[in-house]
C-alpha cells in the first residue's frame, strides 16, 4: 500500500480539500474521493505517509494495548448505536489520542471505501490486530453481529491485560529486591573487601582465608575489568534471547514455563484460561471448530500445548470428540478435558469453556497471591546467604588480626 496526496472538489460550496490517503493505486483514491461526494481534481504519490504506511506493516506497531481496547470498545458501541462502519471508525479515530493507532485507523477506512471489507482491511497491520481479532471480526461481519464479535473481543483484550498486569505485578517486588541486593553486594565487594586486602598487605605473614582471598579476586576483575565484564553481560544477552527464538530454544524455555517451580502452575493456569477464553469467544461468534482450535493453537504462545492442539485438530477432522484427545496429556490439566466431554454430551460446549476460563482466571489469581508469599521468604533466605559471605569474608580476616595481635602480646609479656 502507497501514500497519496490529492485534491478535490466539494461541489455543494466550491471549496477545495486536501488531504492524504493510503491505497494500493491512484484510481482506488479517485474512487474514495468520489465516494464521499467531491470531485478529484489531483492525486499523487505522497512518499512520507508510503513510508509510514510501510513502517505500520512491517515494523512495530507501538500501539499499546489499552489504546488497542480502547478502540474496540468505542467501535463496538458505536456500532451498536446504529451508525455506520465507516462513520462509526472516524469518530472513533477523532477520539484516540495515540497518534499510530489514528492513522492506522484512516488508512483502514481508505480500504473499505475502495471496497475491502473490515476483517481484509485490518490484516494489513498483523503487528496491531492478532489472528483472533481478525477472524472475530470476519466472523461477526458473516452473521452480521459485527458490534457484538467488537464487544466479546474487548472483553477478551481487558481479560487478557487484567490477567498481564496481575503477573508482573507479583513479580516486581521480588525484582526490585534482587537489583537492591546486588547493588549492595557489589558495593561491599568492590569497596569493602579491597580495603581489608589492603589492610592485610601492610602486615608480614598475614594469611588471608581461602574465602576473602576469593571475593578479593572477585573485586580486581570487577574493578580493573568493568568494561569486559558488560561485554559478557551482553553478549551472554544477545546470545541468550537469539537462541530463546531457536527451535530448540522455544522448545527447552516453553517446557521450563511448564515445568519450573514455583511458576510451573502458575503458567499451566495461564494457559488454561488463554485457551479456553479463546476458544470460547471464537466458538460464541460461530467460528467453527477446526478453525477455532488452528487459531487457539497460536494464541497460547507455547510450542508443546500448540503441538497438542494441532494433533488435536487432526484427529477431530478424523471424527473423535475434542475432549477425547485431549485425555491424559501432560500438556492440558485434566479438568479441561473432562469439562469439555459434559459439555459435548449437553450440547454445551461454548458454556463449558466460559466455565473452564472464569475458573482457571481466578485461579491465576490464587496462584499469583500464593507466589508472591512465598517469594519474600525465599529471598530473605537468598539474601541472608549473601549476606553471612559477605560478612564472613569482611569478619574473619579482622579475627584473624586480632587473634594475632593477643598472640604477639602475650609472647612479649612472657
Amino acid at each position: 500500500m502507497a501514500g497519496f496526496k490529492y485534491i478535490a472538489l466539494n461541489p455543494k460550496d466550491g471549496m477545495r480539500l486536501t488531504a492524504k490517503l493510503s491505497a494500493n493505486n491512484e484510481q482506488e483514491v479517485i474512487i474514495a474521493i468520489k465516494k464521499q461526494g467531491l470531485t478529484p481534481i489531483e492525486v499523487k504519490h505522497d512518499s512520507i505517509l508510503t513510508g509510514l504506511s510501510l513502517s505500520l506493516q512491517f515494523g512495530k506497531s507501538g500501539v499499546r494495548q489499552k489504546d488497542l481496547i480502547l478502540f474496540t470498545r468505542q467501535l463496538a458501541t458505536l456500532l451498536n448505536a446504529g451508525l455506520p462502519l465507516v462513520q462509526a471508525l472516524r469518530s472513533t479515530a477523532e477520539q484516540i489520542q495515540a497518534k499510530n493507532l489514528k492513522t492506522i485507523i484512516q488508512s483502514i477506512i481508505a480500504e473499505i471505501e475502495v471496497g475491502k471489507s473490515f476483517s481484509q482491511a485490518i490484516s494489513v497491520y498483523p503487528n496491531v490486530f492478532s489472528v483472533i481479532y481478525i477472524n472475530m471480526i470476519a466472523a461477526g461481519e458473516v452473521s452480521g453481529t459485527l458490534d457484538k464479535s467488537l464487544d466479546k473481543l474487548a472483553g477478551q483484550l481487558e481479560k487478557d491485560a487484567d490477567v498481564s498486569k496481575k503477573i508482573r505485578g507479583a513479580f516486581i517486588y521480588p525484582g526490585i529486591v534482587l537489583v537492591v541486593m546486588f547493588c549492595v553486594m557489589g558495593l561491599m565487594v568492590v569497596k569493602v573487601l579491597p580495603a581489608v586486602g589492603n589492610i592485610y598487605k601492610s602486615l608480614p605473614g598475614a594469611r588471608l582465608p581461602f574465602l576473602t582471598v576469593w571475593m578479593l579476586a572477585l573485586a580486581h576483575f570487577i574493578i580493573h575489568f568493568w568494561w569486559l565484564v558488560i561485554i559478557i553481560a551482553l553478549a551472554t544477552a544477545v546470545i541468550l534471547n537469539y537462541w530463546r527464538k531457536t527451535k530448540s530454544g522455544k522448545s527447552i524455555v516453553d517446557r521450563l514455563k511448564m515445568t519450573l517451580w514455583p511458576i510451573g502452575p502458575l503458567i499451566m493456569k495461564l494457559y488454561m484460561a488463554r485457551f479456553s477464553r479463546t476458544a470460547a469467544t471464537l466458538t460464541s461468534s460461530g467460528v467453527p471448530l477446526v478453525q477455532v482450535l488452528e487459531i487457539t493453537g497460536k494464541s497460547v504462545n507455547n510450542v508443546h500445548i500448540e503441538e497438542t492442539i494441532r494433533q488435536s485438530t487432526e484427529q477431530v477432522k478424523l471424527g473423535k470428540s475434542l475432549s477425547e484427545t485431549l485425555v491424559d496429556n501432560e500438556n492440558f490439566l485434566p479438568l479441561v478435558p473432562s469439562m469439555l466431554k459434559i459439555g459435548e454430551a449437553s450440547g454445551t460446549v461454548e458454556q463449558m469453556l466460559d466455565k473452564l476460563a472464569v475458573y482457571y482466571e481466578s485461579e491465576v489469581d490464587n496462584e499469583v497471591k500464593n507466589i508472591s508469599t512465598l517469594i519474600e521468604p525465599v529471598l530473605m533466605i537468598i539474601l541472608g546467604v549473601f549476606a553471612i559471605l559477605i560478612v564472613i569474608a569482611v569478619l574473619l580476616p579482622i579475627y584473624s588480626l586480632a587473634g594475632n595481635s593477643n598472640f604477639t602480646s602475650g609472647s612479649s609479656n612472657f
